[in-house]
């Protein structure tokens, strides 16, 4: 099996962080924090390890890239020395009997050799168009890699989430059992009506339906946790926090219009576009080049000599040199439609890049928008959390008491249930749109996030190995698939693997002071 070249042992945290503008030093350290934790095969470090080695997406972007390193050698070969040969025999069938210099036999070789001196530029602009898509590719390579850890971090907080709301509707059901079971018993005794049963099992009803759409969206989030990473989900570890994120939308485009790698792409192609011109524009221009030639022939003994005839060689050789002027005089105006595509075609390019900017500002803007907004929805969900779980203990409580129905029982637990689902929403909305945030500023791939399961790719060894390759029988063999498959990961369940997070329950207070109570100076 043939292992792709730019494999080597990644860096250390410092030497990342001397890699960026002192301007994202913060988010970048942060970023490196975010995956520390624990080696276990169950943290968010892990499952980024597993799909940076494994994900298809990646690997076949990384051998697309080696493709596009190809094409500096391929240009650079159009300005190298050309040596051909050719052999051959002729065998004569009918010969004039009047002609003895025609032979029966004729054995010829030759070798041609041409060495270019000067194609109006059209080699070196070549060259460094190559050379620039080089970079373009090596930036879309960047903007995939963070696209994949980005997917990653989507699929893993969706198992949690998903696994967090099938506990509570699990939990739902077998409250809504116990109080279906009650109301049946005090429904017995003459305490309730049948309509309080009634209302009881169409809410059990409801929950469980609820229950099996949460199973079958914890199954459906499981799936493509496996598409995505290569390996089941198992026991999920709550991932580490964020790193501090920048104040304002426009600080964070600012970092965005700098480091963002698919804009790097879109200019770096551009620029191409540009010596693309210049390449276009050769073919007007005159072109020399270094020429030389030798010759073999050889009768093979099949020719006949008249007697008097003198001495008539029956094989030689020869040879020339010289140089060799092509001056293009007309063409059919196609150097001139071909300028004209080449300019058009940078125009394009041009207006590609204006418009990857405004994805990404749009990008910038949304996701920080959706991380502002799940802050204050988590923020509000926990409150609605720590109320509904006071009032629903307060309605049971006046319910035994005869002041409270059994219908307000069953909407208050279905408050608490609705804003708990809310939270670990919100929960998962926040640090998907946080990560998404850092991926379009440009700062969340494997060299920034600190990665160390084993060696990173490198695209610069593979271009570094291919560049100044002349060997016309070079290879590197037949590639062998470098992705793992999942066709024989077993179909996912809705099986819960981690227990509900007590924060879901009870919610840390984190508002700054109550406006009643004895430490509350408001109080009166």
């Amino acid at each position: 099996m043939r292992h792709p070249a730019g494999l080597r042992s990644p860096p250390s945290v410092p030497v990342l962080m001397s890699m960026r503008p002192s301007l994202t030093s913060g988010v970048l350290i942060g970023s490196a924090l975010l995956l520390a934790g624990s080696a276990s095969a169950e943290t968010l470090r892990e499952a980024m390890v597993r799909a940076y080695q494994s994900n298809p997406t990646i690997t076949g972007q990384r051998a697309a890239q080696r493709a596009t390193d190809e094409n500096v050698p391929i240009a650079r070969s159009n300005g190298l020395p050309s040596l051909q040969s050719q052999a051959q025999f002729t065998d004569n069938v009918i010969v004039a009997n009047n002609n003895f210099l025609n032979p029966e036999r004729v054995a010829t070789g030759a070798l041609q050799l041409s060495v270019p001196l000067y194609q109006g530029g059209a080699v070196k602009n070549a060259v460094r168009a190559a050379e620039t898509r080089v970079d373009a590719g090596r930036a879309q390579l960047r903007g995939v890699e963070a696209n994949l850890f980005t997917n990653v971090v989507a699929a893993y907080m969706n198992v949690i989430r998903d696994e967090a709301i099938v506990n509570l509707n699990t939990r739902n059901v077998n409250v809504l059992e116990t109080n279906l079971r009650a109301s049946r018993d005090r429904f017995q005794v003459g305490d309730l009506t049948r309509t309080d049963v009634a209302q009881s099992e169409a809410r059990l009803a409801q929950a469980r339906a609820q229950l099996q759409s949460a199973q079958a969206n914890l199954i459906s989030s499981r799936e493509n946790y496996v598409q995505v990473v290569g390996v089941a989900p198992v026991g999920l570890e709550q991932p580490p926090a964020l790193p501090a994120l920048p104040a304002s939308p426009n600080e964070a485009v600012g970092v965005a219009l700098e480091q963002n790698p698919q804009l790097i792409a879109a200019r770096r192609n551009a620029d191409a576009a540009r010596y693309d011109i210049n390449v276009a524009r050769a073919n007007r221009l005159p072109r020399i080049a270094a020429v030389s030639s030798g010759n073999y022939f050889n009768y093979l003994g099949s020719i006949n000599v008249p007697a008097g005839a003198g001495n008539v060689p029956t094989s030689g050789v020869n040879a020339t040199v010289g140089a060799q002027l092509t001056m293009p005089l007309f063409q059919g105006g196609r150097p001139a439609a071909q300028v004209r595509q080449a300019e058009a075609l940078r125009g394009q390019a041009l207006e590609n890049t204006t418009a990857t900017e405004r994805q990404v500002v749009a990008q910038v803007r949304s996701a920080y928008a959706v991380w502002q907004s799940s802050q204050e929805v988590i923020a509000s969900a926990e409150s609605a959390v720590r109320a509904n779980s006071l009032s629903l203990e307060g309605v049971r409580a006046e319910n035994s008491v005869g002041t409270r129905t059994v219908l307000d029982i069953l909407n208050a637990e279905q408050e608490l249930l609705n804003s708990q689902v809310t939270l670990v929403t919100a929960r998962r909305d926040a640090y998907v749109a946080g990560f998404a945030l850092i991926a379009a500023m440009g700062n969340a791939e494997a060299r920034d996030l600190g990665l160390d399961g084993g060696s990173l790719y490198d695209p610069v060894t593979n271009y570094k190995r291919v560049r100044n390759r002349i060997n016309d029988w070079d290879g590197d063999g037949e590639p062998a698939p470098v992705a793992s498959t999942t066709a024989g990961t077993p179909a996912q369940t809705a099986a819960i693997t981690r227990p509900l997070d007590a924060d879901v329950n009870a919610p840390v207070d984190r508002s700054p002071a109550l406006t009643t109570g004895a430490s509350s100076p408001n109080r009166q």
